[in-house]
């Protein structure tokens, strides 16, 4: 065990210092659904996210209302479309594919999908968390 210095042994010992509250939950981007707004809301309230998941968070809800914007057209105008070359596929076919595959790549990413957490001894409960961004 290596010896320790004066300075260490006379520095004072760490404080606890009381939590200050909730932290302010960010106004979701206006151009969002309302559904997604609401989303939003849930998981910048329930995680303690960094600029870069804030941005993260934005796209998944952009893909998430465009997969839902290309069903609606799908549902109104059938699978398919008649061209001068024939029947095709409808391109929002492919735009709610890959809005939807972009959505569960961003969710990946913003690893949302964590266990749910056990009850505290004292019969309290904590919100879900990101593995690496737990509130404390």
């Amino acid at each position: 065990m290596p010896r320790r210095s004066r300075a260490d042994l006379e520095a004072p010992p760490v404080r606890l210092v009381s939590a200050i509250g909730p932290l302010p939950v960010p106004d979701p981007p206006g151009h969002l659904s309302e559904r997604m707004q609401g989303w939003w809301r849930q998981v910048i309230g329930d995680y303690e996210l960094q600029a870069h998941h804030e941005h993260l968070l934005e796209a998944a809800c952009d893909a998430f209302d465009r997969m839902c914007e290309a069903r609606t057209v799908l549902r109104a105008e059938g699978l398919t479309v008649t061209t001068k070359s024939g029947t095709k596929r409808h391109p929002a076919a492919d735009i709610e594919r890959d809005s939807r595959l972009a959505f569960a790549r961003l969710l990946r990413e913003l690893d949302l999908d964590c266990p749910q957490p056990r009850p505290e001894p004292d019969g309290g409960w904590r919100p879900p968390s990101l593995r690496s961004n737990r509130r404390r």
